[in-house]
This record gives C-alpha cells, sequence and structure tokens, in this order.
C-alpha cells in the first residue's frame, strides 16, 4: 500500500512567542535538530517516504530547510496557504497531492508510536479515518463528593485518577475526506471528523499506551527537549 503523508506546518505559534517571532513552531529545534525534522524522520521509519507539508506562517523558513527532501531521503512537496485556516482548512490545501488513503498528522507534536502499525490497521480494517489515541491518565487535584439528588452527600474521592483516550493528532484517512472541508476556510479537524460520524462514515480508532508530546506552549516545549535530551542520554550510556 503507497501512503503518503501530509504534515500540518502552517501554525503561528503565538502561545511560544517570542521564540516564533522570526521562526515557525515546527521549526523551532529539540535537540540539534527541528521538530519538523524529527516528524519527518519518525514518518520515514514508517516505511512513508513522500510527503506534503503544509505551510504558511515565515513558510520560506521551512522550504529553505528542507528543500525537495532529497537530502533527508524523502520526496517532499509544499501546499502553501496565505492565511491560517485551522488544521483541516489547512489539510485542505493539499487535496491536489492526494489520491490514496494518505497519514496526516499535526506538525507541532512528538510521537512515540509505531506509525506503521497504525498504517497496517487502518488498510485491513479500511474505515473512513482512523485515529491515533493515547491512554491517557491524570489525577483530579481535588476531593470528589457524590451526593444523591437531594443533596446528601454519599462518597468522598480524594484526588481520583480518571483515564480517558485522547486525539494525538495522527490520522489515516481516505481521501473522500477533501469533500467535507471547505475551500479557503477555517476549519478545525474536530469539525470534519463529527461531519464524518454525522453522516455515518466509519471513524475507527488505533488506540496506544505509548505517549505523545504536544508543543503548544514553552511549558510542553521545555518539557519535550528535555525528554529527549535524557533519551539521548540513555542512548550514548549503553
Amino acid at each position: 500500500m503507497f501512503v503518503k503523508a501530509i504534515i500540518l506546518a502552517g501554525g503561528l505559534g503565538t502561545r511560544l512567542r517570542p521564540l516564533t517571532n522570526d521562526k515557525p513552531k515546527p521549526m523551532l529545534p529539540i535537540g540539534e535538530k527541528p521538530i519538523l525534522e524529527h516528524l519527518i524522520a519518525w514518518t520515514k521509519k514508517a516505511g512513508v517516504k513522500s510527503i506534503v507539508l503544509c505551510v504558511s506562517y515565515l513558510k520560506e523558513s521551512i522550504q529553505d530547510y528542507f528543500e525537495d527532501g532529497k537530502q533527508f531521503g524523502v520526496k517532499i512537496e509544499y501546499a502553501i496557504s496565505d492565511i491560517p485556516l485551522a488544521t483541516a482548512g489547512q489539510l485542505k490545501t493539499a487535496e491536489k497531492f492526494i489520491q490514496d488513503d494518505f497519514v496526516c498528522l499535526y506538525g507541532d507534536s512528538i510521537f512515540n508510536f509505531n506509525l506503521r502499525t497504525m498504517i497496517k490497521q487502518h488498510s485491513r480494517k479500511k474505515p473512513f479515518v482512523t485515529i491515533s489515541l493515547n491512554e491517557f491518565k491524570t489525577n483530579l487535584p481535588y476531593g470528589v463528593i457524590q451526593t444523591s439528588k437531594n443533596g446528601r452527600v454519599l462518597n468522598w474521592n480524594e484526588k481520583p485518577e480518571i483515564k480517558a483516550n485522547v486525539n494525538m493528532g495522527c490520522y489515516v484517512m481516505n481521501p473522500k475526506i477533501f469533500n467535507l472541508i471547505p475551500k479557503n476556510k477555517q476549519y478545525g479537524m474536530d469539525d470534519v471528523i463529527k461531519k464524518a460520524i454525522n453522516k455515518k462514515k466509519v471513524v475507527d480508532s488505533f488506540i496506544t499506551k505509548n505517549g505523545f508530546t504536544d508543543i503548544g506552549n514553552k511549558e510542553s516545549y521545555n518539557q519535550a527537549c528535555e525528554e529527549y535530551n535524557k533519551k539521548q542520554g540513555k542512548i550514548r550510556n549503553e
């Protein structure tokens, strides 16, 4: 199965300013390489060597760095928008490059799961969309009080653990997904997935305990850098 990957790399990165004043968020370094280079290496490891980068904000810095992708062992094409279009709106700009099922991922996360396994599952089950989900656990910082309808306290659960499957921002999609996205309009990925579900399309999930780091602010960016440095330290010590 020949698969292309689309990486959404056009966000403004406003929560990371001033770091993103002169470079787009996907070009922020983790170790000695930009986030986007780590993502390209990750997709290549899964056997995906044809990549479309959806770019907008400070797009020249991305195009000048990656060019046609040859030096990174992949083929890179560019889908360009002049205005921010949100996730699905930006995906729409890559429609002309896609004929078959494809991978779509956000350009501001580091993923730690097996993409090749996700692609194989999608190929076997053939849903309209497969969404990568992480088994996320966290503890509420408060005591949770259960009450009856008349207000009587029945139970006190101190700082309980809650579990949820959260979206990691990596998908395998049927190309007909583009028919559900308006052109040149801000449109979120949640909007297009909800539309697909309402139209009775099969939206499947790939659930993994292996996590991801969403680089949405300075705190999560620093966390990603720290995790990478720790991992490199372990590799050197082995």
